[in-house]
């Protein structure tokens, strides 16, 4: 269970299977060869599987199928003042910048630099995206992300 930001900027508990060790400090973000991810951790979250839980949190309604991805409190709050407004909306368990921008966790090294990789470059093209998404969340445009998502798990 973690502390996410949901809609509103209302903080709810996340469920997810644990993929990282719990004793190493770290980023609160992912990136991609991240020490602290275990060997089952690395395979789980591959194939999407550890997002699998979060359809508890789309049941009780603090998250809906497709939506912005869920922020820490922490990182939400150093979000850069116009990619504030994506808090307005109810985080997803998928959505379009959460697939088409999977893999750009290429990010530099060192804390600093990669923290401010991350809110600099990363959270303005993630919430551009989702942004463009909740100016016409349609059935048909919903339906693709789902399955974009789909067909993404099962690629590997």
């Amino acid at each position: 269970r973690q502390v996410r930001v949901g809609q509103g900027g209302r903080s709810f508990t996340i469920y997810k299977f644990r993929t990282m060790r719990t004793a190493n400090d770290g980023p609160e973000f992912t990136p991609r060869n991240d020490p602290r991810i275990t060997r089952v951790g690395r395979c789980l979250r591959r194939s999407g599987l550890d997002e699998l839980p979060q359809l508890v949190n789309v049941l009780r309604g603090d998250m809906t199928l497709v939506g912005p991805r869920p922020e820490t409190a922490s990182l939400a709050a150093r979000y850069p003042a116009d990619c504030q407004r994506v808090f307005a909306y109810r985080p997803g368990l998928t959505g379009p910048a959460q697939v088409r921008l999977r893999d750009e966790d290429v990010l530099p090294t060192g804390s600093a630099e990669l923290e401010r990789h991350y809110l600099e470059e990363v959270v303005p093209r993630r919430v551009a995206l989702d942004l463009e998404y909740q100016a016409d969340p349609s059935v048909r445009r919903t339906l693709g992300h789902l399955v974009e998502t789909a067909l993404y798990v099962l690629r590997g």
